[in-house]
């Protein structure tokens, strides 16, 4: 039987992005909707993060950044929280094989301090065995915060700074960006978050400045291959113009 992912990805994309944010928002309206648990949802979701991930790697994607926890989603109901810890857990142990197998890089980004002793071990574990992998570089959001992260590269920076004895007004752009979580990986590109939420909550302020966004409707457990390949198209038709005008663009590529 033909695998129907198959006929899906036989699409041909032209205008690819190097980077790729997904808030996969929706787990819990979706098991709502299925007279589920929130537990339930999140479960469900794990398998709309194994889609994109087959997507982005049949693309061939460079880097792919999933907003899996923010900083404050500890406002949640304990319970909720508990599940979704031990779902990490559960998702490190099972699928990090796959990911090294496939040569896939794992990170995960955020204030990891705060999570418990037995996840940090995998994280770590998991960023170890996967790190000289050079295929796709998919990273996981945890306990993250945009704010977070830029605060904490401005201290990074300004004790490394003093320590050289380096003048303020020789700080650039590239320099701070260095500092921040994901400062090896291209800006991003494409943003994306589902259920029809039309705010990036926290999410890589510095990194996504001029990410081009698609807000999808559906909820994140039904984020399959084709919407996944549906939101490349939109981004394929997008003009990105950093601050020109489309004439110019346009008068760019006549003189090509």
């Amino acid at each position: 039987m033909t695998d129907p992912r198959q006929a899906i990805l036989d699409l041909k994309l032209e205008a690819l992005p190097e980077h790729v944010a997904i808030i996969m928002d929706g787990n819990n309206r979706w098991a709502k909707s299925h007279s589920l648990s929130g537990v339930a949802g999140h479960k469900a979701g794990v398998d709309a993060v194994r889609a994109v991930i087959e997507t982005a790697v049949h693309y061939e994607i460079p880097a792919l950044t999933l907003f899996a926890f923010s900083s404050e989603n500890w406002r949640r109901p304990p319970l909720e929280v508990k599940a979704l810890m031990d779902l990490f857990v559960y998702v490190l142990r099972r699928e990090v094989n796959k990911l090294h197998d496939n040569n896939i890089r794992l990170r995960i980004i955020g204030n990891t301090s705060e999570l418990s002793p037995e996840l940090q071990k995998l994280i770590v574990a998991a960023e170890t065995k996967t790190r000289a992998n050079t295929g796709l570089q998919l990273t996981i959001a945890a306990n993250y915060g945009g704010r977070w992260d830029i605060l904490e590269a401005a201290k990074r920076m300004a004790i490394e700074f003093k320590e050289n004895d380096t003048a303020p007004d020789s700080i650039s752009e590239d320099d701070f960006g260095k500092y921040l979580c994901l400062g090896d990986l291209p800006a991003v590109d494409l943003c994306i978050r589902t259920s029809g939420e039309q705010r990036i909550s926290n999410f890589l302020l510095w990194q996504m400045a001029y990410a081009e966004f698609v807000f999808v409707d559906a909820l994140w457990p039904e984020f399959k291959h084709q919407k996944m390949v549906d939101t490349l198209v939109q981004f394929g038709q997008r003009q990105r113009r950093f601050g020109q005008t489309g004439a110019q663009l346009v008068q760019q590529e006549s003189n090509v």
